[in-house]
């Protein structure tokens, strides 16, 4: 990569502007795209667009479109994957509901770490926690005839959204930043009481805003799954990853704050992918709590052999989406767990260079005429952390993602997370190391120097 971005070669847009890269080449890969708007497109498609604006300019662009882990991931679970490799599992199914090891350090790691009791045998591996979110859907969705979907306490990973649609779910979703706090209890019984509700599910670290949910809200969700008996999803993908706590001595406070400590009427999604930095393992765990797991609902039947929840989630839900999680991957998993369990790994600290990026670089956008969208957790800022949003005076947020494609920084539009702060693009931090940061600086700078008023 170069270092300085004088030595690029620079020319004029079609707003006479010098930008970084060539604007013919910038259009013509949005035009190429298919996308009628690119701050529209998904974030894959996003991906897309910039690396073949990338290949064909020559210029390496400030990537944080995509949540992929920017760290190394733990020896601990390659070799314990290799070891498996070894011992021939790669030519063996794995069972369904997961090897023993990993189904035994699960439950401790829940224990340790969010401070609840659910048995190994209710703890389930899957593809990712996108494959738990999905078979989660296509269970707790039919549990009840009468009711119809999720409800997305947003904004929330637009994945999620999508597989409701692909599944023939309805859902419906709120934008949580007006209403944190004891406001949260009268938004979401609005939706519950309605009695349609299957489902709820929200990510805690927030995916995009970082918000993160206090004691008292996640008190009112479980209050009113219990009034309502709706299913609870919450989705752990950036577990422990508020640094503004210290949720890494396993057994010890603080635990990671869970609705599982106000309602049995949940399942946990914990993915491997940010605090494991293991995502191209795909692996992650179902956490089905301990009375739902065995919950009768005569309706499954309908879709199922077994009316209950956990077996129809195992042999159901699970079977028809994979043949199991690979054998190595979960032996993998479960060494980590292990460690961290016995407090010989610390998987919170080695995830907290997040937190310092993020710190350095909200202040480079600050800095540069750019404001933070969703900047509090109530009356505290908003923690630093894996993500985080950002606006510039005068532009939409579907604008400024296509704009800022011509200084070299990609990122999505809060507009396909259910946000309504349709101003906004959200930032990962994850593959803008420190030695990058002098190179955002100065697009930044140079970004703000062309549009400020």
């Amino acid at each position: 990569m170069l270092e300085n971005i004088g030595s690029y070669i620079k020319v004029k847009n079609i707003m006479n502007k010098e930008t970084l890269i060539d604007s013919k080449i910038v259009k013509k890969h949005i035009l190429g795209s298919g996308l009628k708007k690119v701050g529209n497109g998904s974030i894959r498609e996003v991906v897309r667009l910039v690396n073949r604006i990338e290949n064909e300019s020559g210029i390496d662009f400030i990537r944080m479109e995509m949540g992929v882990p920017g760290l190394e991931p733990p020896k601990i679970g390659i070799l314990a994957e290799i070891e498996a490799l070894k011992n021939g599992f790669a030519s063996k199914y794995a069972m369904m509901e997961g090897v023993s090891v990993l189904k035994e350090e699960a439950s401790r790691f829940v224990k340790m770490f969010l401070d609840i009791d659910v048995q190994p045998h209710h703890c389930l591996p899957s593809v990712g926690a996108m494959q738990g979110a999905i078979a989660t859907f296509l269970v707790a969705n039919r549990s009840d005839k009468n009711k119809e979907g999720t409800l997305f306490i947003d904004p929330g990973f637009p994945v999620q959204k999508q597989q409701c649609k692909v599944l023939g779910h309805t859902y419906e979703s709120f934008d949580v930043y007006d209403y944190r706090g004891d406001k949260l209890r009268d938004k979401l019984e609005e939706y519950l009481k309605k009695g349609k509700t299957s489902s709820v599910l929200y990510s805690n670290p927030n995916n995009p805003s970082w918000i993160c949910f206090t004691d008292k809200e996640l008190k009112i969700i479980g209050e009113l799954a219990n009034k309502y008996d709706a299913i609870i999803v919450e989705d752990l993908a950036y577990f422990g990853m508020d640094f503004r706590k210290d949720y890494s001595i396993p057994g010890k406070a603080p635990f990671q704050p869970t609705v599982a400590k106000y309602t049995d009427n949940y399942v946990l999604l914990v993915s491997s992918s940010k605090a494991f930095s293991y995502a191209g393992q795909r692996i992650g765990l179902i956490i089905v709590s301990d009375k739902l797991f065995v919950r009768r609902y005569p309706d499954l039947k309908r879709y199922y052999t077994s009316d209950g929840f956990g077996y129809s989630m195992i042999f159901g839900a699970l079977y028809a989406l994979s043949a199991g999680v690979s054998h190595s991957t979960q032996y993998g998993l479960a060494a980590m767990l292990k460690a961290a369990n016995d407090g010989e790994y610390n998987f919170v600290s080695n995830v907290s260079e997040y937190g310092k990026r993020a710190k350095i670089m909200k202040k480079l956008f600050t800095d540069n005429g750019f404001k933070i969208v969703y900047d509090k957790d109530e009356d505290k800022p908003i923690a630093d952390g894996f993500y985080f949003t950002f606006s510039y005076p005068g532009f939409s947020g579907v604008d400024l993602l296509e704009e800022m494609l011509y200084y070299g920084i990609s990122s999505i539009s809060l507009d396909i997370t259910g946000s309504h702060r349709n101003e906004g693009l959200r930032a990962c931090v994850s593959q803008t190391s420190f030695e990058k940061m002098n190179i955002l600086k100065e697009r930044l700078e140079k970004f703000n120097e062309h549009n400020k008023h």
